[in-house]
């Protein structure tokens, strides 16, 4: 069997696709799933076993530059691949507009969340078959429940397995252990009080433990470069792609992370991990898996959804060390 799966983005939502991969492969053996994916997580679905083809999308770039995407010949040519391609099914996991207009240049018939379960009502109108998923859950568990429905099998009860090969991905096993800062995210609210990272930097050097901190911009990269200065055990890595990011992750004793893209992939890498959050709570997009430990700011802003303001009272340095030191102490 043959699927056209559509998760193309966020970071985070294209993770939390992996375990219902997982699922459908081991329920169907033998079954195949070419994914489409913005092509700044293309990386991501070439790692799983059960994944034949990706094919990159580039929505975000095309809205920016239409007649040059016209131009190109990339847009014709996403559509002749699409059109060309023999599936059984196609699949719209994602359950919004932008996704849902992708699968009318499939020719398959196309599954896909309800009108009532759908964050876009609208995108199940492009579907010949609508699923219900009830709200208020996690979104692997959303996910893992569509496919059992689209593909027709039962849904496993146990915890979803990303599929991934965290040893393959981590390469050789580094000299000595450490723990990496995933430091960066998007909403200013979502930043843990740079003071606490120092604190936290300074108890683990104390203790002979060494820090990584990885960056993908010149402000995340100065304030790796701030909470690093004069620890000789802390130190700041050079700019990495996705793959890269993701072999550091992978070799990591522990993981520290907000709430970020990066922390999900930690999570898919079964690497431990201590997730912080102050205006989001973890029960519906927390970091899923084994290891995984949350942690929620108190203060009155906490869990508001505030994009702006701090929110991380009640959640300090001391909090996140009392976590973080029974992991540590494990063998990797």
């Amino acid at each position: 069997m043959r699927v056209l799966l559509l998760k193309t983005s966020s970071l985070g939502d294209v993770v939390h696709t992996l375990p219902a991969l997982t699922d459908a492969a081991r329920a169907l053996p033998g079954i195949q799933f070419d994914w489409v994916v913005e092509e700044g997580f293309a990386e991501i679905p070439r790692w799983h076993p059960a994944v034949h083809e990706v094919i990159p999308v580039a929505i975000r770039r095309w809205r920016k530059n239409l007649v040059q995407t016209w131009r190109s010949g990339e847009w014709a040519a996403f559509k002749q691949r699409l059109r060309t391609g023999r599936y059984d099914l196609v699949l719209d996991a994602q359950g919004l507009l932008k996704s849902a207009w992708l699968t009318r240049y499939a020719s398959a018939p196309v599954a896909g969340l309800d009108k009532h379960s759908a964050r876009e009502p609208l995108a199940s109108r492009f579907y010949t078959h609508g699923y219900p998923v009830a709200w208020g859950q996690h979104a692997v568990e959303r996910t893992r429940q569509l496919f059992a429905q689209a593909l027709n099998y039962p849904l496993p009860s146990s915890i979803g397995d990303y599929g991934l090969p965290r040893a393959q991905l981590a390469g050789e096993a580094p000299a000595s252990p450490y723990v990496l800062f995933l430091h960066g995210t998007t909403w200013a609210s979502k930043h843990w009080p740079e003071s606490d990272w120092r604190a936290l930097a300074e108890q683990l050097n104390s203790i002979g433990m060494a820090v990584r901190l990885p960056w993908g911009s010149e402000a995340e990269k100065a304030r790796a470069e701030r909470i690093a200065a004069n620890l000789p055990l802390v130190s700041v890595l050079s700019k990495m792609n996705l793959a890269g990011v993701a072999q550091v992750i992978a070799g990591a004793r522990a993981c520290v992370a907000v709430d970020t893209g990066l922390g999900h992939l930690a999570a898919a890498l079964d690497v431990p991990s201590i997730s912080l959050y102050g205006p989001t709570l973890p029960a519906k997009v927390g970091a899923y898996g084994r290891g995984q430990v949350h942690l929620c700011a108190s203060g009155p802003l906490a869990g508001q959804g505030n994009r702006e303001q701090p929110c991380f009272a009640g959640l300090g340095y001391t909090q996140v060390w009392q976590a973080l030191a029974p992991l540590i102490k494990e063998p990797a």
